[in-house]
């Protein structure tokens, strides 16, 4: 259980994770360009970049973006669409059963969609998203400065962990695709508590727990009942004291199995 001198560091991806969009298609479709997702799945298939910064490649490289500034980032960033009570969610982890939660977003979005997005909501240096070196004179941008993606992710965690001197047991990792992967094996292996938010078969057989839901408060079930030992009861009373009434909370474990057959040595299927 918690102690008052407790501080834990609650970190989080951004697209499809505290949005329930990608920043790429919102720039895409404020670009007026299509494709975009086939040039995600291009880049993957031969490994060009990182899981995760796809969109950091194009806006470097690809014609149809390379026209982007940093007002239309920005303007991206007013246009996602947010999952629901996420400044609720700041305001619950300030001082949660006795211990203090810092909330980072570590992200390969660009760091001005997020910083745009989460504007009030979330403190612009507790954002942690691809940086981009602009041009002086055109605001084209000139060259990469960071990209938080694949194991990006875990230097960034790393160098914030560091600073505010917070064991890795203390550490709440919450992601939605397989650029969190290498995150949350790093933390797994450190007795930290990963989160998936999603069904992507990537990270749930990796996170610790698996919480599907529209609203960002979700995330704080697995953190009650895993770190703070909570019942359901007493998580259902916490909700209820800010005037939420938890519905329809389904624990749910599925397992994924495919057969096929086995041949003999002599060559029949058994």
């Amino acid at each position: 259980m918690s102690s008052p001198n407790k501080t834990f560091i609650l970190a989080s991806d951004f697209d499809q994770t505290l949005s329930f969009n990608d920043s790429g298609i919102v720039l895409s479709e404020l670009l007026g360009t299509s494709g975009f997702e086939e040039k995600v799945e291009g880049l993957a298939r031969i490994r060009l970049v990182q899981q995760g910064g796809e969109l950091a490649y194009l806006l470097l490289h690809d014609p149809e973006y390379r026209r982007v500034r940093r007002d239309h980032l920005h303007e991206v960033g007013k246009r996602i669409r947010l999952k629901r009570n996420i400044p609720l969610l700041m305001k619950m982890i300030e001082r949660l059963d006795g211990a203090r939660y810092e909330f980072y977003v570590i992200s390969a979005a660009p760091e001005e969609v997020i910083q745009s997005a989460l504007e009030g909501i979330v403190a612009p240096d507790h954002i942690f998203g691809t940086r981009f070196n602009y041009h002086a004179g055109t605001g084209e941008i000139e060259s990469i400065g960071r990209v938080s993606a694949g194991y990006g992710k875990v230097a960034v965690l790393e160098e914030i962990r560091e600073r505010l001197q917070v064991r890795h047991d203390r550490i709440v990792y919450v992601g939605d695709g397989s650029s969190d992967v290498h995150v949350m094996l790093h933390i797994n292996r450190r007795e930290g508590l990963t989160i998936a938010v999603s069904e992507n078969s990537y990270i749930t057989q990796i996170a610790r727990r698996t919480v599907l839901s529209d609203n960002a408060l979700s995330v704080l079930i697995p953190v009650l009942e895993e770190i703070h030992g909570w019942d359901a009861a007493r998580i259902r009373g916490l909700f209820e004291s800010h005037g939420l009434d938890l519905q329809d909370w389904h624990k749910v474990r599925t397992d994924s199995l495919t057969f096929t057959p086995v041949r003999a040595s002599h060559g029949a299927v058994v």
